[in-house]
């Protein structure tokens, strides 16, 4: 007679390798996302005139030129800027020495119809702060992956996020105040969800994660498009094990 012994020890579940994962960006809060997800990337700097991309792309001014750029899916022109800028971004890096998933990414803040990307100066974050408090906007963050395994392109994929932002009213005081700290000025829109402009927010609609720079479950999302398990990403703490 055979007795099924419930107790004894079964096979632990083969490992997976682990994909590495490679940010084409130097933002802070970018790269505290992915490892808030359990992402520890290799950082490598694009170095892009972002400027140049978006005139080549014909997105400059006030209107979008049809046509021009097929690669890019819908949305209006803030959405087409964000998703321009994140593959020139990811590309950007692109080197036989780069292995694994390569992201670009890249936001911007747009109210009534006109896209904000960082101000730069303090001047110009409290004209804006100003223009936006008290109403709402949409951040949108844009995204490219490229599957780089072995140090060549094998496929790539892209997508745009958007979420609305509902400002307070802030004082003339608080705004003079914020900007005198210098978080606002290299930020998209001129102010952060996760620092000291979060207590100027009363409400977020859309992934937090967008707000930040980067949308988490659209770079799963594209992850999957590339035939990669997000699980397989993770290598921090113990998401890892």
């Amino acid at each position: 007679m055979h007795i099924n012994d419930s107790t004894a020890p079964t096979a632990a579940p083969a490992r997976r390798p682990r994909v590495p994962f490679v940010l084409a960006s130097t933002s802070p809060a970018r790269l505290a996302t992915m490892r808030s997800a359990g992402i520890e990337p290799v950082v490598v700097p694009s170095h892009v005139d972002e400027d140049a991309v978006v005139a080549a792309a014909g997105l400059a001014g006030d209107s979008v030129v049809e046509g021009r750029d097929r690669t890019v899916d819908g949305g209006g022109r803030t959405a087409q800027i964000v998703s321009t800028l994140a593959r020139a971004k990811a590309r950007a890096v692109l080197t036989p020495e780069v292995d694994g998933l390569v992201l670009g990414g890249d936001s911007m803040f747009e109210i009534d119809g006109v896209p904000l990307g960082k101000p730069h100066t303090p001047q110009r974050a409290a004209e804006r702060i100003r223009q936006m408090r008290g109403r709402t906007g949409t951040l949108y963050s844009g995204h490219w992956l490229v599957d780089h395994r072995g140090g060549s392109t094998i496929a790539e994929a892209g997508a745009w996020d958007s979420a609305t932002v509902t400002f307070d009213d802030i004082s003339d005081a608080e705004i003079e105040a914020y900007v005198a700290t210098g978080e606002p000025l290299e930020v998209a829109g001129s102010f952060t969800v996760d620092g000291l402009g979060q207590a100027f927010i009363t409400s977020v609609q859309g992934a937090p994660s967008c707000v930040i720079g980067l949308s988490v479950p659209v770079v799963r999302r594209l992850a999957a498009q590339l035939g990669v398990f997000w699980p397989d990403l993770w290598n921090i703490g113990a998401a890892r094990d």
